[in-house]
């Protein structure tokens, strides 16, 4: 079984059929009434059945009127069986003595609680997300699970823990996605939970991290991690730059002919200029005033 609309009329068409039923068989009866109390009895008792017809039609009928909000759905239901869902706002006449349940259709967004979990590299990390979620499919949302907001809700935290054990909070390697690859990060989520809520008539628009952190027990250790790995790869940029120089140093003085310098004497001019080109405190300069061998 899977969605249809319901079989609905406008209300107030109805309504106005109510009214024009009630002045002819309410008058049909009145006059059945008034005929039979001076002629005749069978007049009067034709006048009471027409009026209690009337009476049970009306109400009969009076069970199918329904309203419909903007962005709702109305699931309606035959004693337990699937007739329909009425998606248009307004005033509507469904089949009588028909329930109908109410099933919003507006975007809502929920967040997860802040989870504790371990990344792909096993340190523990707090991670929460917010999720985006509409429902499409009434017949679904209503029939397929028991409550499907509690559905999203456990499948949205169910796949932040996954997204959290598939990847590393910090990628020390150029090819692989860590947490914090913010928009890799909710594509595959959001992927994620649309699959999981299919089933349950939900389409999933958007979901993304809103926390993550180390766990507070290894927060202050990940952070000296942090600054030293800064630090390596700041010093690595300072050799790369002061090599080069060194080189385009040694490499102009040869060409200009400024000095002729043996292998010992650049060996030791490569090491003073690493000294003050790689050194993270001021240097104290030395002039020679003598000989360059001396």
């Amino acid at each position: 079984m899977q969605f249809r609309p319901a079989f609905h009329v406008n209300g107030f068409l109805v309504l106005l059929g109510w009214f024009v039923l009630t002045l002819l068989f309410g008058g049909a009866a009145v006059l059945g009434f008034v005929v039979g109390a001076r002629h005749d009895n069978a007049a009067a008792v034709i006048g009471a059945v027409a009026a209690i017809v009337v009476v049970v039609v009306l109400l009969l009928a009076a069970t199918g009127l329904t309203v419909v909000n903007p962005n709702e759905a109305k699931v309606v239901q035959f004693f337990g069986r699937y007739i329909g869902s009425v998606s248009e706002p307004g005033f509507f006449s469904v089949l009588p003595l028909t329930d109908r349940k109410s099933i919003s259709l507006r975007v809502r967004n929920f967040e997860t609680q802040k989870l504790k979990v371990n990344d792909a590299d096993g340190n523990p990390v707090e991670i929460a997300a917010v999720v985006v979620y509409r429902v499409v499919d009434s017949f679904k949302a209503a029939f397929a699970v028991d409550d499907y907001e509690e559905y999203v809700e456990t499948q949205s935290e169910a796949a932040v823990r996954h997204l959290a054990t598939t990847h590393p909070y910090d990628a020390h390697e150029a090819d692989r996605t860590s947490l914090r690859d913010g928009a890799e990060v909710a594509e595959e989520l959001t992927v994620e939970l649309r699959d999981r809520t299919e089933m349950a008539g939900i389409e999933v628009l958007e979901a993304r991290i809103t926390h993550l952190a180390y766990a507070p027990e290894i927060a202050q250790a990940m952070l000296v991690r942090q600054q030293a790995a800064q630090v390596v790869a700041a010093r690595t940029r300072i050799v790369e730059g002061a090599v080069g120089m060194v080189g385009l140093a040694l490499e102009r003085l040869a060409q200009q002919g400024v000095v002729e310098l043996d292998e010992e004497r650049k060996a030791a001019m490569v090491s003073n200029l690493l000294v003050v080109l790689c050194g993270d405190r001021a240097t104290q300069p030395v002039v020679n005033a003598g000989s360059l061998y001396s």
